[in-house]
């Protein structure tokens, strides 16, 4: 492929007119493990000088073809001007990176910026074993991001007419090129600023990277089970008995170091001993010798690993470092690891029917993906799941420390996994949250995913140093996570449970309306409760359907909703009142409450409720029987095409999980958010802002009210007129310049809340009020005063709170609030994670127990809600594309009629590192 020099100099001349530079510190913030399209992991890290050797060697085992095409001529061997150039780089204008599979480079990559240019050449060389495996667009990728942060705006290449591989990596990577031809080559040219295009295309392959290399570990053809002892009771003994009795369908090895045979299979000492290729190894022996079999199955080039051992990162630091060189050495010799510390994982689908898990129970076929961090909540769900036949589980990975493959990397198999219709998730962390809510968002269109989340802390919020991080918590964080994403948040096992069995069985309610029937008034009435306590409808049935119910019941029968079919009730009345209850338009699901009689007929009445259930249609049935007995076989077993119906111990379960239902419907059918237009937004100038800011207090800073006003105006986020005064008369002439009643504030930014300490004295008429209120407030702070702002006062409108938080684990955090005692004392707020859409935004306005504030209640006029969504839009962008935004407090913002202007701005910035966005092709 075309390289950093022109053709028309012989290479020598070139390589002599651009001396080497000196290389700045290496930064190691630019390494990562990607995932290839084969599903194997590659290491990227940029160039080091002590790398010659292994450039020399890669360039070395090139073809002549690859030579010809990367530098234009036969370069048989690296002049040592151009290898000090390529080991040798700045890591700004002149960036080299290595995609690595063990300690062997397998591709390079290369951008060139000449002096003063915002634009570089790239070049690639592919070695010829691992083409076609998307490496040059991978670490086109990465370049290009590396590019952007250096201030690079676009590329060029030179490449010869019939190198048609280049031109397909510049366009796989959706950037759209400009080409034409340059004596005898081809000059190409592209912006490297993301656009959709370039973004889909990322995200698609990464997709399929991703869930290949999760394939490949589900879908093993040769498992070899390192530690597979002789004794029943050891872990190892029990996982590959599991697998025996599972009926694995491919082949077996057990490692055991003595042993000739287990469990009636030929034994081998060592992974290196087993003829043949070895898919997965699931490795349970003690940790001080998980190294050594790793190493083993890198020889054998394993494709994956599953650590079942303890004594890693859960033990302390000792064990978190032994942990970290298990997966760098995984990773770099092209394996993905599960655990450690794990119970393993399973595939119930019948062409891999893998068991590799010391489960006391196997799991049950079914349509459920299940990914959890707690080995022992997995075994329990397992479990319970089998036993009672709730639902069962197409695949399941028990993730123990997550030190390499995460949620993410199961949600990316589980999209189109035609064996799964469900996923559930444990998860303690989220590794990469601005990942997991970019995937959660496109899955649950298709596909509900049930989360419960551990390990929730309040600690966080000890060192809260503004109302906006006061009033943030790790489970706001949370909460906005799975708001935006249509997550199903549960927060209980048995929550978990109910809901997956629900979503596992039946289809999507339309709407939130109930149709609630059983054989006693009290479950009845409880069970309506309930509905209307979790947000459903309970509606009294119209008078035609509630004749025709009189006319097929008993007499004393309640027929309004909830239908009363009194004790003596038949399983035919069941089945009657039912079948007409579905066809009522104004229903859109249907809960049955079985109370046993005296003379019980639970089978016959739950075969009725299953008959009816199967003319049903896309309206869900669910049902609770109270009793002490397992659910009826006949609600539990599928008949043709007609699912199980879900049988719960309390209607108040049912109702609970069949809101949950509603409430993803609801958001699966209002359409996806936008990233919205705002014009009058100025990055550039914004960014000349923070740098200047930044460089004088690297360690963080209070900004100043004109400096913070400054930057928001960059934006177009609209702030109160302010000016600054030294004195009390200086105070009078700023309230004369702005030509009516004022507000008088301390100045000095780090006085956070002002209000608490005497900081700030609203509605200032005459000269003489200011005078006096800038003398009284001097005496109060004295020196902590800080002179003065000068603000008028606002029009009436309804006081609101927005601002900006940085969460440790999810990033910044959009907060929006009403004002005053609403926020804070009925802790009545809502966050959201970026990116912001407009959905998200409309759902920010409309998410409050007092929005109808906003919207005109009791005959006041309605706020400028169009206004108030693009002014959280604005804050959402400026924080997106300032990562320095440490904290952001604009309390009060007034909303009104005519439009909408913070008062107050508190703005905290601190130096922030950079980071690769490319977090979607990262492992972590």
């Amino acid at each position: 492929m075309a390289g950093p020099q022109t053709p028309d100099a012989p290479l020598g001349e070139r390589i002599a007119a651009t001396p080497p530079e000196v290389p700045d510190a290496y930064p190691a913030q630019w390494e990562c493990d990607s995932v290839l399209a084969d599903g194997r992991p590659v290491h990227i890290r940029p160039v080091r000088p002590d790398d010659a050797s292994e450039v020399i060697r890669f360039h070395a085992g090139l073809s002549e073809e690859s030579i010809y095409l990367r530098f234009f001529s036969a370069l048989k061997r690296l002049p040592d001007a151009l290898l000090h150039r390529f080991t040798h780089v700045d890591y700004d204008s002149r960036m080299v990176l290595l995609a690595l599979l063990g300690d062997k480079a397998i591709a390079m990559a290369s951008y060139d910026r000449a002096p003063g240019k915002k634009e570089a050449e790239v070049a690639f060389a592919v070695a010829d074993a691992h083409h076609g495996r998307g490496l040059a667009t991978l670490l086109l990728e990465h370049l290009a991001e590396i590019a952007r942060s250096r201030g690079i705006e676009s590329f060029t290449a030179d490449t010869l007419p019939h190198n048609r591989s280049m031109l397909q990596v510049f366009r796989n990577a959706g950037y759209r090129l400009e080409t034409a031809p340059d004596h005898g080559t081809v000059h190409i040219r592209f912006p490297i600023a993301p656009t959709p295009e370039s973004r889909g295309k990322l995200e698609a392959r990464e997709h399929r990277a991703e869930a290949e290399s999760v394939a490949r570990l589900l879908a093993p053809n040769t498992i070899a089970v390192v530690g597979a002892g002789s004794k029943p009771g050891k872990i190892g003994h029990e996982i590959l008995r599991n697998l025996i009795a599972g009926g694995y369908r491919g082949k077996l090895y057990p490692i055991h170091p003595q042993a000739k045979t287990v469990l009636g299979l030929p034994a081998y000492r060592r992974v290196i001993e087993i003829p043949g290729t070895v898919d997965l190894a699931v490795i349970a022996v003690p940790a001080p010798k998980v190294r050594g079999v790793i190493e083993d199955c890198a020889e054998k080039q394993v494709h994956g690993i599953v650590v079942i051992s303890a004594g890693f990162a859960e033990s302390g630091e000792a064990g978190a470092n032994a942990e970290r060189e298990l997966v760098a050495f995984a990773r770099a010799n092209g394996m993905r690891m599960v655990g450690p510390n794990c119970m393993g994982i399973a595939n119930t689908a019948p062409a891999v029917r893998m068991n590799a898990t010391f489960a006391p129970t196997a799991p049950a076929p079914g349509r459920v993906g299940f990914f959890s961090q707690s080995g022992a909540l997995g075994i329990a769900i397992l479990e319970r799941s089998a036993a009672t036949g709730a639902f069962g589980i197409s695949s399941f990975v028990s993730a123990g420390n997550k030190a390499d493959v995460s949620g993410n990397d199961l949600l990316q198999y589980w999209e189109e996994d035609p064996d799964t219709d469900v996923v559930l998730l444990y998860l303690e962390a989220v590794g990469n949250p601005r990942k997991f809510a970019r995937l959660a968002r496109r899955i649950s269109r298709t596909k509900p995913i049930v989360a419960l989340k551990g390990g929730i802390s309040e600690a966080g919020r000890r060192g809260a140093s503004s109302h906006t991080a006061a009033l943030a918590s790790p489970d706001a964080a949370v909460d906005a996570l799975c708001a935006q994403a249509g997550i199903v948040r549960v927060h209980s096992m048995q929550d978990l449970f109910d809901v997956a069995e629900l979503f596992s069985t039946q289809p999507l309610p339309a709407g939130r309306r109930v149709a609630i029937v059983g054989n006693s008034g009290g479950p009845g009435i409880l069970a309506a409760d309930a509905c209307e306590r979790n947000g459903l409808v309970v509606p009294e049935l119209p008078l035609a359907t509630q004749n025709r119910l009189r006319r097929l019941l008993l007499p004393g029968a309640g027929v309004r909703n909830p239908v009363d079919l009194v004790a003596a009730a038949s399983p035919q009345h069941y089945e009657a009142s039912i079948q007409l209850l579905l066809a009522e338009p104004g229903i859109d699901a249907l809960l049955v409450v079985y109370t046993p009689p005296r003379v019980s007929q639970p089978e016959e009445v739950a075969e009725a409720i299953a008959r009816s259930a199967r003319a049903a249609g896309p309206r869900p049935v669910i049902a609770s029987f109270l009793s002490t007995q397992p659910s009826p076989l006949a609600l539990r077993a599928e008949s043709g095409t007609a699912p199980r119906v879900p049988c719960f111990a309390f209607p108040e379960q049912a109702a609970h999980a069949l809101a949950r239902a509603a409430a993803y419907a609801e958001w699966r059918s209002r359409p996806a958010g936008h990233e919205a237009v705002l014009p009058g937004t100025d990055a550039v100038a914004a960014r000349r802002c923070v740098d200047r800011a930044v460089a004088a207090a690297p360690k963080g800073l209070w900004l100043s009210a004109e400096e913070a006003h400054a930057l928001l105006a960059c934006y177009g986020i609209r702030v109160v007129p302010t000016e600054r005064a030294a004195s009390a008369e200086e105070a009078v002439l700023a309230a004369r310049r702005l030509g009516r009643r004022v507000v008088l504030k301390a100045g000095n930014p780090q006085l956070v809340h002002k209000s608490n300490v005497g900081g700030v004295v609203l509605d200032l008429a005459t000269p003489d009020e200011v005078r006096a209120a800038f003398l009284a407030m001097r005496e109060r702070l004295g020196e902590r005063m800080g002179g003065a702002l000068v603000q008028p006062m606002v029009a009436l409108g309804i006081e609101t709170i927005i601002g900006v938080t940085q969460d440790p684990s999810f990033g910044p955090l959009v907060l929006f609030g009403i004002g005053g005692v609403a926020v804070e004392l009925l802790h009545d707020r809502a966050f959201r994670i970026l990116p912001l859409t407009d959905r998200d935004a409309g759902e920010l306005v409309r998410g409050l127990r007092t929005s109808p504030l906003l919207f005109g209640y009791r005959g006041t006029p309605p706020a400028n809600i169009p206004a108030l969504e693009d002014f959280l839009l604005r804050v959402a962008r400026f924080a997106e594309q300032v990562p320095e935004l440490a904290e952001l407090d604009l309390n009060p913002v007034i909303v009104s009629q005519e439009g909408v202007t913070a008062v107050d701005v508190k703005l905290r910035l601190e130096s922030h590192m950079p980071r690769p966005e490319l977090a979607v092709r990262r492992l972590r």
